[in-house]
């Protein structure tokens, strides 16, 4: 009897060791598949198709929704360079915003059009700027360049969606372009 008792108790363990063994696997494998469906999504919305980049961007943690903010902040500013939000520059900065996954009716989608509505305190854009610095810190040279063209590209075409004075001349305004120089110093 003892013996039959041993071997239930050995079957027991190795039943908990190996449940536990699965668990923490499948707990691995969803993660994997989670990280992989965050790259293909994030590289869906920003551009970004240098596969070691978004690997990288995945690694640190960013997700759609910090991408998001990491994309649109600088569109904004852009977008308040002059003092005011242009019905161009508005529908360039939400249609950004649709492109990354944040839709008409989200509470992503309502802060961006208070945003728009009223220039937002600036301490966001502080804020960006020193997460952008901290990202790229951890970041190599070809990755912090492939980001900062795709924020800065994007950006820029916030700027020209006015299309300058009557539409002649220079598409940019001076005040959009020291806010382009000024988000480009955060990559630096």
């Amino acid at each position: 009897m003892s013996n039959e008792f041993l071997a239930d108790r050995k079957k027991a363990l190795e039943e908990s060791f190996f449940a536990k063994e699965n668990a923490a696997l499948l707990e691995r494998l969803k993660a994997e598949e989670g990280a992989k469906l965050t790259k293909a999504n994030l590289a869906e919305i920003s551009g970004i198709d240098d596969d070691e980049v978004l690997e990288k961007i995945v690694d640190l943690g960013i997700d759609l929704g910090s991408w998001a903010a990491i994309s649109l902040i600088p569109l904004v500013e852009v977008a308040w360079a002059d003092g005011k939000v242009e019905a161009k520059e508005r529908r360039a900065v939400l249609t950004a915003a649709e492109a990354n996954g944040i839709l008409p009716g989200s509470p992503s989608f309502d802060l961006l059009e208070s945003w728009l509505n009223r220039r937002p305190d600036g301490r966001l854009l502080e804020a960006w700027g020193g997460y952008i610095v901290d990202l790229c810190a951890t970041l190599g040279p070809a990755e912090v360049a492939s980001v900062k063209r795709q924020v800065l590209g994007r950006a820029r075409d916030v700027a020209t969606a006015t299309g300058g004075f009557l539409g002649l001349g220079s598409k940019i305004s001076r005040e959009e372009e020291i806010v382009l120089e000024e988000l480009a110093k955060a990559f630096d």
